[in-house]
């Protein structure tokens, strides 16, 4: 901002100038002509001034709307690859087995509660108090209800919103398997798409700037992504402040 101000306090000075310079050697037949040729250079600097200020605002406009379509759909995402591995003790591979698991698999609903009995001990040969917890299955519920009631969206959630492009792009999914501490093997999945996909239609330069984007209060990198396939993670790279959009 304080750039744009240097700016448009030099063009004054210079316009002045320039002004000055014409009523000084310009013969006075040709003051018309450079008085129009001067109008004309005005109005475009003071349309370039104009999109200076005005384009990084629009810019960030259609970028906060679009990013929260896009995050909408990484969180369902991440909501049905978390049953997923609930469920199966992995992550699913594709969409189309993430698909297929919500239609058909089932949550089962247990109940964990304290229970005790005697046992006898043979080191000290007699009856001993002895603490457990029992887990009674109490039911099962549908993954689909759970997770989207009525509504069949998860069908297309592997859509990345078109934005007008007139292509229909998919978020890239993939999955592993991270080695932890004492041999533990952690599955772990990424969701992603590229800023270009979304933002396809938007200045270049402020594009590149976006892609380049390091804040807490913005989303990182090239890309728009939830969970890791570096570290055992479902977090997305998206500011706190799209979390409470939704859900």
């Amino acid at each position: 901002m304080l750039m744009l101000i240097i700016y448009v306090v030099l063009i004054i000075l210079v316009t002045i100038g320039v002004v000055k310079l014409i009523d000084l050697i310009v013969p006075q037949k040709l003051k018309p002509f450079l008085s129009f040729v001067f109008i004309l250079l005005s109005g475009f600097m003071g349309y370039k001034i104009y999109d200076s200020i005005n384009g990084p605002i629009a810019f960030d406009k259609v970028k906060k709307e679009r990013y929260a379509q896009v995050i909408t759909k990484l969180k369902d995402i991440r909501d049905a690859q978390q049953a997923h591995r609930s469920v199966t003790g992995s992550y699913a591979k594709d969409f189309n087995s993430l698909v297929k698991f919500i239609d058909t698999a089932q949550f089962t609903i247990i109940e964990r509660r304290d229970s005790s009995y005697m046992e006898y001990n043979t080191t000290y040969r007699i009856d001993m108090l002895k603490e457990v917890v029992v887990v009674d299955t109490l039911g099962f519920v549908s993954v689909k209800d759970s997770l989207f009631g009525t509504d069949d969206r998860y069908n297309s959630m592997m859509n990345v919103p078109d934005f007008g492009s007139g292509k229909q792009a998919q978020f890239e999914m993939k999955t592993d398997i991270l080695e932890q501490s004492a041999g533990y093997k952690a599955p772990v999945f990424e969701a992603k798409v590229a800023k270009d996909i979304v933002l396809h239609d938007q200045p270049k330069s402020l594009l590149a700037q976006e892609k380049e984007l390091v804040s807490v209060e913005g989303v990182d990198g090239p890309a728009i992504a939830v969970g890791s396939l570096t570290e055992v993670s479902t977090n997305g790279n998206w500011p706190t402040i799209y979390d409470k959009q939704g859900n």
